[in-house]
């Protein structure tokens, strides 16, 4: 994990102190035709302070530490202090001694509903679901949160998805969608569920292997590093075989589809025949992307 020990040390000494997330809000209001952008601007700008400036985990992070992430919300309609909107997440974790993010997450969530008043205070309590404004943003940063931890320690992001399970656990007895267990439904309890099952236990393994192993590998040995990765994605072979169509390997191929080209694409072969059946088997909604590996 981020466990940089001279430097947390140097930070602790020095008073350095930054908070887990270093993360861009968006709110986009096209859609919804309003004349006055008041309201859209303070909730844009409470929501930064919200993600960015709370304090998340027990953990101390340095500020190179800090979690790259974006989230957009585009409203879709507006009434009052009500409020429909999609949220897109996105995050991404640097790859060892080079300058590129590598991306870990690429969700968007088509039901989010909430209600706010300008200048309404947000404040998260992990005992009580107050807010479901409050409750949706802090279950992806705690997802958030998970992910990054699992790209650097194997299954480590355990303690991070409980905390998020714990938030859809309160949110089961309100009116507001995303959060039931549905069959067949993408929802916010099936994506942490699904993340805390044994059942999917390859995702997990993928997640270390092709971050920590693979991409951290490539600038100092791009030939084992590529070779690590695609060992990593062959995974997912074993897990669709199990559970055909599961919901994390969409979410894992949505972050990875287009480095997983380029990664390919460049340098040190590897055979990529293999590898494009592979693929072409446990991600067909890329199979463009896939045929498009060449060197």
């Amino acid at each position: 994990m981020r466990s940089l020990f001279l430097v947390v040390m140097l930070c602790a000494a020095l008073g350095v102190e930054a908070q887990e997330l270093d993360c861009s809000v968006t709110v986009n209001s096209d859609q919804v035709g309003q004349t006055n952008q008041q309201i859209f601007r303070t909730l844009e700008r409470a929501l930064n302070d919200f993600v960015n400036k709370n304090k998340w985990t027990n953990r101390t992070f340095a500020e190179n530490e800090r979690i790259s992430a974006r989230m957009f919300i585009t409203v879709t309609a507006y009434e009052s202090d009500r409020f429909e909107a999609t949220l897109q997440i996105q995050s991404s974790r640097p790859v060892y001694n080079t300058s590129y993010e590598t991306p870990v997450f690429n969700y968007k969530d088509n039901d989010f509903n909430f209600q706010y008043q300008e200048f309404e205070p947000l404040v998260y309590n992990p005992n009580s679901f107050d807010s479901n404004l409050v409750g949706v943003i802090a279950y992806y940063v705690y997802i958030i949160l998970g992910l990054d931890a699992d790209t650097f320690s194997l299954q480590s992001g355990d303690e991070y998805y409980r905390l998020a399970q714990n938030i859809v656990t309160q949110a089961q007895g309100t009116s507001f969608g995303g959060w039931a267990q549905e069959t067949g439904e993408r929802t916010r309890f099936e994506l942490v569920d699904n993340l805390l099952s044994n059942t999917f236990r390859e995702y997990r393994m993928a997640m270390y292997n092709y971050h920590r192993k693979g991409m951290d590998v490539l600038a100092d040995n791009n030939s084992t590093g590529k070779q690590v990765i695609a060992g990593s994605l062959r995974l997912f072979e074993t897990l669709i075989k199990r559970r055909p169509n599961a919901f994390l390997i969409q979410t894992f191929f949505d972050a990875k589809a287009e480095e997983i080209q380029n990664v390919f694409s460049d340098g040190p072969k590897v055979d990529i025949v293999k590898l494009k059946e592979s693929l072409n088997k446990v991600a067909p909604f890329y199979s463009t992307t896939w045929n498009a590996i060449s060197y």
